[in-house]
């Protein structure tokens, strides 16, 4: 060690260790401690030490549920004077908790102030709030006073602490609990009292009761805030049986009729630990977004009871259609996870199943009721031997008198006379002269024949394992009597119901409005709001005018097919809105100045198009196949050079009717026309010169049919120009346009 190391107080040790093995060594005991100290709960009465603590203190301070209130910073100082040194915040915030009933299904503490609300906002400052403990935590903290349970010193050696709780109420299923510690974490779900302390007598009755036979009892968690449980049975008992998985739990709801057919959706229960306004907060801001188009209000008209008003759309909106975009959108439904990592019996962190938790509370129930049984047999012990020794007074009153008065160690004396112990002369001696009237003689005989018969009780109790069981049987039927009856112990999640079979399109979580889809002829595009009549009056730059007018939805895809053969997706929503001119498609789409749009039309599932080019080649193809998300679009059509694409028009009928530039008509069936993805097709027509001038796909039932005029021409006899694909054709009917177009 260098000389020059500043001098150590007697007993200083310098060691040199390495930073890693110091830095491990310290981690692994703040993780320790973070376990064992302060997330986990015990599974014998479902406590973290602060809230053991918190209920020990006010046990302490004797506020039983009888007696009247304390300041919570009373109790807070406690707290953290004597059991817990943490932060004053973090044990009132703890203390809050305990009492906020829609937080704890089954309060710890009583309060008397502002706690705090399920809108989410907090609890008054300590020094305004008062509380005491409710019965509840009165039987968890049964028996105490009769060595039920290993005590402790704290932190400071000053006082003494109950490592555990008795437990006579199921804390740790009953209110649940969650945290986070290092490399861990908990989340048990509440339930109901009753229904834990039934599935407890079924363990007890048989020892060998699977998952599924306790869930027949026991047949999910139960919320505070109530709602629906509609998680699967299969998931539960599977969550159930690791100890790991998960709940779903909806909001409940009703429908209220209004007049004329009108009506609106009441939440009246909202998922645990969703706090309510931060819900319609959501709630409003979707719908700010235009994610929620079937909701056209929401409403808090909340009291002391939850009640969110829903206000549809329309009256034609499905009132379950509506509720399902909701579940799917919001917090109306969220999903509780179960993780029941407990702290076992010899404070050791692991996962266990329900099987596991019932057993390792029953086991320690059995536990305090044998620490009970012997600390109250010793206690009649005690209580006999001295009224043994009372009885000797009576029967020798006259001698017992004489040693008293004229003895000088009348201790010693009585001790040698009657054979009597330490105790018992003791007591003789400070006996008041009053308790040896003749009544009194005859209490005492009393109570000696009743302690003797309540000895004999409990030595039969202690022999017996099977009369110990009956017993902690007979205490739970009291505790389930006791908290499972009444508004506390009533059920208020909804269990067994199944999911209705609503189906939701993906889409009605978007607003949909109708627009009309403008490309003028110099390729400027542009859409305006709702569904714009083909006649309607447009305006375009000077030298322009309308090519495509579409109809179509803000949700939709519009396929664009140019001269260059590539097909092209605008997303409808991206495209300019507004009375202006637009902006030119080129923007949109990468097309050079030579290509033009020849097809716009809104994609729709299962749809096909009947492509070609100018040779007269082309294909059928699907509308998926035309979709491109790039901005350089997807090449479909292949035209043979000097060509290029000429068409794209829907294939719905079972007739193609195509004319060439040398005015020849042919009719043939589209089934002719091969499937493909990509590439050049098919021989439609064949020409000597010139190429394919339109095309068309029709119905033959319902004849062909162009434009002439303002009017529709129809013509049903087809039989001149039918014929086969790649036919040459014949001149068309008269009155057909001499642009050779049938639009």
């Amino acid at each position: 060690m260098p000389d020059d190391l500043p001098s150590l107080p007697e007993g200083g040790q310098v060691r040199d260790t390495r930073l890693a093995d110091a830095l491990s060594e310290r981690y692994l005991a703040y993780a320790l401690s973070t376990i064992m100290a302060r997330s986990l709960p015990d599974v014998r009465d479902g406590l973290k030490p602060v809230h053991r603590r918190l209920l020990w203190a006010m046990h302490q301070l004797k506020l039983d549920p009888a007696a009247g209130f304390k300041k919570c910073a009373r109790v807070v100082g406690d707290v953290i004077g004597k059991y817990h040194p943490h932060g004053d915040a973090a044990v009132y915030e703890a203390l809050v908790r305990l009492a906020q009933d829609f937080a704890a299904r089954y309060p710890l503490v009583e309060g008397q102030g502002n706690f705090g609300n399920i809108d989410g906002d907090n609890a008054a400052a300590m020094r305004y709030t008062e509380a005491r403990l409710t019965e509840v935590a009165q039987a968890l903290l049964s028996g105490i006073e009769e060595d039920a349970v290993d005590f402790r010193a704290t932190y400071d050696g000053e006082e003494r602490e109950p490592v555990v709780l008795p437990a006579a109420f199921p804390n740790l299923l009953a209110n649940g609990a969650s945290g986070i510690a290092v490399g861990m974490a908990t989340s048990i779900p509440p339930h109901n009292a009753g229904e834990v302390c039934a599935a407890a007598l079924e363990l007890i009755r048989n020892p060998e009761a699977t998952t599924a036979d306790l869930l027949r009892h026991l047949p999910g968690p139960d919320f505070p805030t109530g709602g629906v449980l509609v998680e699967p049975p299969e998931s539960i008992r599977e969550a159930y049986e690791t100890g790991r998985g998960g709940f779903r739990v909806r909001a409940k709801w009703e429908v209220e009729k209004g007049r004329g057919g009108s009506y609106v959706v009441v939440v009246t229960e909202i998922p645990y630990q969703v706090a309510k306004a931060r819900l319609v907060e959501q709630i409003a801001q979707l719908m700010e977004e235009k994610k929620l188009p079937l909701l056209a209000d929401v409403r808090d008209e909340s009291t002391d009871l939850v009640r969110l008003v829903l206000e549809p759309r329309s009256r034609n909106v499905d009132p379950g259609v509506l509720m399902e975009t909701l579940f799917r959108a919001t917090a109306l439904e969220s999903r509780f996870s179960l993780n029941m990592n407990v702290l076992d019996a010899d404070r050791t962190p692991r996962v266990m199943g329900l099987r596991e938790v019932l057993r390792a509370w029953l086991d320690h129930r059995h536990a305090v009721l044998v620490r009970r049984t012997e600390h109250r047999l010793a206690a009649i012990a005690r209580r006999l031997e001295i009224l043994d020794g009372y009885l000797i007074v009576y029967l020798n009153l006259d001698e017992v008198i004489r040693i008293v008065r004229e003895e000088d160690r009348p201790k010693e004396a009585l001790m040698a006379a009657f054979s009597l112990t330490e105790v018992q002369a003791n007591a003789i001696l400070d006996m008041r002269l009053r308790a040896l009237r003749r009544l009194e003689e005859m209490e005492i005989r009393k109570e000696h024949k009743k302690l003797s018969a309540e000895q004999k009780s409990l030595q039969a109790l202690m022999k017996s394992e099977a009369r110990r069981w009956e017993a902690i049987a007979g205490e739970l039927e009291a505790i389930r009597a006791r908290f499972g009856d009444g508004p506390l112990g009533r059920r208020r999640t909804e269990t067994g119901r199944v999911l209705p079979a609503v189906l939701v399109d993906e889409a009605a979580f978007v607003e949909r409005e109708p627009i009309t889809v403008i490309l003028s002829e110099k390729g400027w595009i542009r859409a305006q709001k709702g569904h714009l009549p083909e006649d309607a009056e447009l305006r375009f730059k000077e030298g322009d005018a309308l090519r495509f007018l579409l109809h179509a939805e803000t949700t939709d895809r519009i396929v664009a097919f140019a001269t260059n053969g590539r097909s092209y997706t605008l997303k409808a929503d991206a495209i300019p809105r507004g009375r202006g001119d637009g902006q030119p498609v080129r923007l949109m789409v990468d097309l050079t100045n030579e290509d033009e749009i020849i097809a716009l039309h809104v994609h729709r599932e299962g749809q096909r198009f009947l492509l070609a080019s100018t040779d007269g080649r082309g294909f059928v193809a699907k509308g998926e196949e035309l979709l491109a998300e790039r901005r350089t679009g997807k090449q479909v059509l292949l035209p043979e050079p000097g060509r290029e694409a000429l068409l794209c028009v829907p294939a719905e009928g079972d007739t193609v009717a195509v004319i060439g530039e040398n005015r020849r008509l042919l009719l043939f069936p589209l089934d002719q026309v091969p499937e493909m993805a990509r590439g050049r097709g098919v021989q439609l027509q064949s020409y000597r010169e010139g190429g394919l001038s339109d095309a068309k796909v029709f119905f033959r039932k319902e004849g062909l049919s162009w434009r002439l005029g303002d009017r529709m021409r129809v013509e049903t006899d087809l039989a001149p120009w039918r014929g086969n694909r790649a036919g040459a054709g014949k001149p068309p009917p008269n009155g057909f346009p001499r642009s050779n177009r049938f639009e």
